[in-house]
């Protein structure tokens, strides 16, 4: 692929905007919020024109340096970007991706398009399979890709559809997830904007959503910087749900290319029974609507459909809201380099375990402190 030139890098949103599934993890504010973790962007595109793309990849680089080697790992996170149905775009857009893995001397480039598999979940009679997925994933497979260990984002999600009315969006909606939005209002639940000097504050009650949800987050500078670099680019909106004017819950929301993500939730122990979460998601799917949004994306579903999945309990409160549960092809790996990659993918997990460990006693801590 042809690395694109800093002149034009500030063209970058404009371009994804050319294809109807780009996705925000492909922008330029997601490669500034990543390059606090020491990753490198590489905006490439393949096709005859800048000005008319084939295709679009922004590529992380993370260099690793080992006595007397040195490698590099490369991600494209929710991407390439292209039309998955023009066969010759993808042979050309794969064959790129593989040439660059190889000239970059990575032990791996990831990919982790939203490429349907299919809708629904797997055998029930709401499953229907995408036959443009599985072509995909076998094309994949027979160019000696690998279904990756490491799924850094979530492969699944549950997606509404926007461009009904707010009373069919209600009306579509179990009778308990109604009966728990309006039982919010009811019990004196208000929802308003937020501002960006309360950033720290939602931190802390994201720490605490953590702790007792037991999931790790990262550093409290990591989400500073992550959700102010796209508020200030007018990517996204804060909604923070009160009662008699304190905080209780709140939901950062961004949105792009005409879908809105639920990606950050957060909320306090008091109050749960004030159901404040039902509240925010609907005021955040109103919110997306006046944005122009088609889609809201309420970000995470299970890998594996039943209770021993730990995304179970979440999904069960999506789907209340009766949106369309969508699987994706997921992050695929392809290395030039097995012998390194499988060593990599065997410490990797080791790893992750001991960081998680560390990180969610790191959350305790800065709780009590």
């Amino acid at each position: 692929m042809i690395r694109l030139e800093d002149t034009f890098i500030a063209e970058w949103n404009q371009r994804l905007l050319q294809f109807p599934e780009a996705h925000i993890l492909q922008t330029t504010q997601w490669a500034e919020v990543k390059k606090q973790n020491g990753w490198e962007p590489l905006y490439l595109y393949e096709g005859s024109s800048w000005h008319s793309p084939e295709s679009l990849a922004l590529v992380l680089r993370r260099k690793i340096s080992l006595p007397g080697i040195n490698f590099s790992v490369l991600y494209a996170p929710k991407g390439p970007v292209l039309n998955w149905s023009d066969s010759a775009a993808v042979a050309r857009t794969l064959d790129a991706l593989q040439d660059l893995c190889r000239a970059e001397k990575a032990i791996f480039i990831k990919i982790d398009p939203d490429v349907l598999l299919g809708t629904g979940i797997p055998g029930t009679d709401s499953d229907d399979p995408s036959a443009r997925g599985l072509a995909l994933q076998a094309d994949l497979s027979s160019r000696g890709w690998r279904y990756s260990q490491d799924q850094i984002q979530f492969r699944n999600s549950v997606l509404l559809d926007l461009t009904q009315s707010e009373d069919d969006l209600l009306a579509r909606m179990k009778q308990k997830t109604r009966y728990n939005i309006r039982l919010s209002a009811r019990k004196g639940v208000t929802v308003r904007l937020g501002e960006l000097s309360e950033l720290p504050m939602l931190y802390k009650m994201y720490a605490e959503t953590a702790v007792r949800d037991h999931f790790v987050i990262r550093h409290e500078g990591y989400y500073l910087k992550t959700w102010s670099e796209f508020l200030t680019a007018g990517m996204a909106k804060i909604l923070v749900a009160e009662v008699e004017r304190q905080p209780i819950a709140a939901v950062i929301l961004f949105y792009f290319n005409g879908t809105a993500r639920y990606m950050f939730g957060m909320s306090r122990e008091t109050s749960r029974e004030l159901m404040p979460n039902y509240l925010l998601q609907w005021e955040a799917m109103r919110l997306a609507r006046q944005l122009g949004c088609h889609t809201y994306d309420m970000w995470g579903a299970p890998e594996v459909f039943d209770e021993s999945d730990s995304m179970w309990g979440v999904f069960r409160f999506k789907e209340g809201f009766n949106g369309t549960t969508t699987r994706t092809l997921g992050a695929w790996d392809y290395t030039a380099h097995p012998w390194l990659y499988r060593r990599y993918t065997e410490t990797l997990p080791r790893l992750l375990n001991l960081l998680r460990r560390r990180g969610l006693k790191a959350n305790q801590r800065s709780l009590n402190d």
